[in-house]
């Protein structure tokens, strides 16, 4: 599932292929994608220029010359196809943007459970965030203050959108390695030094990815980069010892038993 630096990575490489083009035409080809973007909403783009592409959390804000908004999340298997007009269609292509240039700009998503809506001018509120984790926005803290009611295990917590803008299930596994916290550690009795280390883990971990992805974006879960995700019985590259699988909240994560004691 795209987290902070794929999403970061993505919209990057659209601002590189689109910003500044004009739309030429725009369509959807998957009916679930249809219900947020219907072709009334599709026509309304022809003729736009793109001012505008940002990220928050992992959302993709594309704005447009007139003060329209797209809004893009791409859930659990989206991405950006970029191109020529006249190439072949991408697999799993759901929707189409062709630039006056030729400019292709193609959400793929194999299984059609991305979100693309269009906003009229000043219509978009962003839905309640964290800060931003690569931002000073993020502090110990802030965080504590944030955790100071939420008595469940820190794992699932970081998941929540609320706490801190932008990361997922498998940063929050290798933040909480990193850190040398427990996924389990009840999350309003972390003490202040072990958030300060938690925030610092967040920023490493997400920093690492997002090179990482720049280099390399089609790394996944088991890859060499990640120290504890998807590598259940596998050696900790810190101490030796067998990582772990955990199910919490109906979400996978991984941790050291040495490491991560508590």
């Amino acid at each position: 599932m795209p987290e902070l630096p794929e999403v970061e990575h993505a919209a990057a490489r659209l601002r590189q292929a689109a910003l500044g083009r004009v739309v030429a035409s725009a369509a959807v080809s998957h009916p679930s994608l249809a219900r947020n973007l219907p072709p009334a909403a599709c026509a309304r783009l022809t003729g736009r220029q793109i001012v505008a592409i940002e990220r928050r959390a992992k959302i993709q804000l594309v704005t447009f010359e007139d003060g329209q908004l797209l809004e893009v999340h791409f859930r659990m298997t989206g991405d950006w196809n970029l191109g020529d007009q006249n190439d072949q269609a991408p697999a799993y292509e759901r929707v189409r943007i062709v630039c006056t240039d030729g400019t292709r700009i193609s959400l793929v998503d194999s299984r059609a459970f991305a979100v693309i809506r269009l906003h009229a001018p000043g219509a978009f509120v962003l839905p309640p965030l964290g800060p931003e984790p690569l931002t000073d926005a993020l502090s110990p803290e802030g965080l504590r203050e944030a955790l100071r009611t939420r008595r469940g295990p820190i794992k699932p917590v970081l998941l929540d959108q609320r706490i801190v803008a932008g990361i997922g299930n498998i940063y929050a596994s290798e933040a909480l390695w990193e850190a040398r916290i427990h996924p389990a550690a009840r999350a309003n009795r972390l003490s202040l030094s072990r958030l300060t280390r938690l925030v610092i883990a967040i920023r490493v971990v997400l920093l690492r990815a997002q090179g990482n992805r720049y280099h390399a974006p089609t790394l996944g879960a088991g890859d060499p980069e990640f120290q504890v995700y998807d590598r259940a019985g596998q050696p900790c590259g810190r101490c030796g010892r067998t990582v772990r699988r955990i199910a919490q909240a109906g979400r996978g994560g991984y941790y050291c038993a040495r490491c991560q004691k508590g």
